[in-house]
This record gives C-alpha cells, structure tokens and sequence, in this order.
C-alpha cells in the first residue's frame, strides 16, 4: 500500500498541519491530532509531530500507509480499515519510526503501587494516556488504536477491570516517572497538587551546549511565529500560558552536556521549547532546535529521540498525607548516548 502524499495548496496555506489532514481526508479533529502526534506525518523529510504547525504553499505532506480511515471520496485511499488496522498499523509502524524505542509492553516498570496511587516508570515511545474524546470518537474500533501506558497498567497490577485515572503526562517520546491515581478522591488531590504546582519534578536532557541561565521564564503560545509552539514578547496573548524551568548543568561534555531541569509549572513541550531557546536544544529534537524560520542547530550525538527522562517525582500521597519521591534511571538508549559523548 503506497505512501499518502500531497503538496500544500495555496489556499490551505497558513493553515495548521492537522486542520489540513481533517480536511483532505474527512477525518475528526482526535483523528487528525493522533496522526500527527503519533508520528505518522512528514513535511518534506521531516517528521512533524507538533499539530499546530502551520503548513506553506508548495510543501509536501506524506502520511505513512496504512493510517488514514477514509470517510468519503478524496485523494489517496488507503485499504478497507478492517484488515490492515490491526496488523500494519500499531506493530509495524512503532519499531520502524526512529522515535519508537523498545517495545512498551516489555518496558513498563511499576515503581511503586497501593489501593490510591500508581507510580510507573514509561518507556520512550509509548503514550500516556489517550484522551477520552478520542477514544469515544473510534467507538468499537478504538480497539485498532496503538496501546497507551493507562491501557496497560490495569493488567499490570492485576486487576484489568478497574482503569487507572490519568492527572498528567509526558510526551510519547519521553521517558520516565508518571503517576496515576485508583480512586477518584486520589484523582482529585494529585490534579490539585498539579494545578498549585507542587508536585517535584525533574527531568535529566542531554543537549546540545550548555544553557547559561538558572532559570527560564516565559509565556508560551501555540504559535510562535512558524507554526512551533514558543515564546512570545506579547505580555498578554488570548492562549499564551506562564512557564518557568530551572535549569542545573550536572555535567559538560564538550559541544554537549547533562543538564536537570526541574519544572515549576508543566506546559506542553516545556522543557523542550525553554532549552530550545536558551541555545541548547536537546540532542535528538527535530521540532525545537531552531531559530524562528531558521535553520536546525548541528546534531552529532546520533540520538534517535529528542533525549529527556522524567527522573525524579515527589508528591504528597493523597490518603496518608505522606511525602514520597521516587528516582529512575534513565533508559539503556539515553545512558548509551550519555557514555558516547563523554
């Protein structure tokens, strides 16, 4: 089955990447947001997992086969969904993508587990949780959709019967620590630790040049100017969003370092975007590692993923008011690098 591939139109120019795909192919807005998101769309040669990206004239857009389910007459036509949606699609697609990592089902590690709380050590390339009007949206067929960390943690510990509460996530190619509540009062005390910003959380990234600065402060927006989400000078934009990181170097090595960042507040693609900025982007980032309309910084590290790991988490359990804090090492593809650059 051939490859999905278009160039942009005039008259889809400006428009954001996903906005595009939703309407070339009569897909739903969650249809078209877990493509993209999912990986399986490419501007030229690049991979573009950013639905906001917006789109120029002139551009080729190419989906990877076997992942649109057509609604109606258009363009290209993938295959009938009965067939190939559960064979092509979650299997052959996620080892082959660069982002991919080990197969999820083989490295979700259980940190720590009683009758409120799930911690879970996830695995680069697997996602988080799927939100619910996505799923609602495939109805019988959700079935087809590629397994998430929240589909798999109930088996896990044994009770596949009673579904874990998702109160926040990490990016599909990040690894690291993730907590779930199991009854809806813990829900509810972790979503608040959340929303005040009290819950630690550091990440380890391995980037390209050392960031100068200690701290980042800035308001981010889902546009920034090329279609990436970013910074803006605005002091009041309608959607933009306040973000700080604080940022330590653990280690220089060379043109690349170790850095921790501990987030005080978590805003999509946070650390990313803040290190971006700052002159080093994470080895691996495709996405944020340039300029506005510039071009990428250089990139030897042979990193296939952008490199962060959420390592360290601390909260206060939601039913014994108890402030717990669990570690986790990062995985044998970042250690890997790490040892590489030094």
């Amino acid at each position: 089955m051939p490859l999905l591939t278009f160039v942009v139109e005039s008259r889809e120019s400006g428009k954001t990447l996903a906005a595009v795909l939703k309407l070339r192919f009569g897909l739903s807005w969650s249809q078209a947001k877990r493509l993209v998101e999912g990986r399986h769309v490419r501007i030229g040669q690049q991979v573009e997992s950013d639905v906001a990206r917006r789109v120029k004239a002139g551009k080729r857009v190419i989906v990877a086969e076997g992942c649109i389910e057509k609604k109606g007459a258009g363009k290209p036509a993938p295959a009938p969904e009965t067939k190939p949606q559960p064979k092509s699609k979650p299997k052959p697609k996620r080892p082959s993508k660069k982002s991919s990592g080990p197969a999820p089902q083989l490295d979700i590690e259980i940190v720590y587990s009683d009758d409120a709380i799930v911690v879970a050590n996830k695995p680069a390339g697997l996602t988080t949780m799927r939100h619910r009007e996505e799923a609602a949206e495939f109805g019988r067929g959700k079935r087809f959709l590629p397994t998430t960390l929240a589909d798999q943690l109930p088996r896990l510990l044994g009770e596949p019967g009673r579904p874990v509460i998702a109160v926040h996530r990490i990016d599909r190619d990040t690894s690291g620590l993730v907590v779930f509540a199991r009854t809806a009062a813990a829900g509810a005390s972790l979503s608040k630790q959340f929303r005040k910003h009290t819950v630690d959380r550091r990440y380890l990234a391995l980037t390209r040049g050392a960031p100068v600065v200690n701290r980042i402060e800035s308001i981010l927006v889902k546009d920034r100017g090329d279609g990436r989400r970013g910074s803006t000078r605005k002091t009041d934009p309608p959607d933009g969003k306040r973000a700080i990181t604080h940022v330590k170097v653990v280690e220089e090595l060379g043109a690349y370092a170790a850095v921790e960042c501990r987030l005080e507040t978590g805003r999509t693609h946070q650390v990313r975007i803040h290190l971006g900025e700052a002159g080093a982007p994470l080895c691996g980032e495709r996405i944020y590692d340039r300029p506005i309309n510039g071009r990428p910084a250089p990139d030897g590290s042979d990193a296939e993923r952008p490199l962060l790991h959420a390592a360290r988490l601390g909260l206060v359990h939601p039913a014994t008011g108890e402030t717990m804090t669990w570690e986790a090492k990062p995985p044998a593809d970042f250690a890997k690098v790490w040892s590489g650059l030094r």
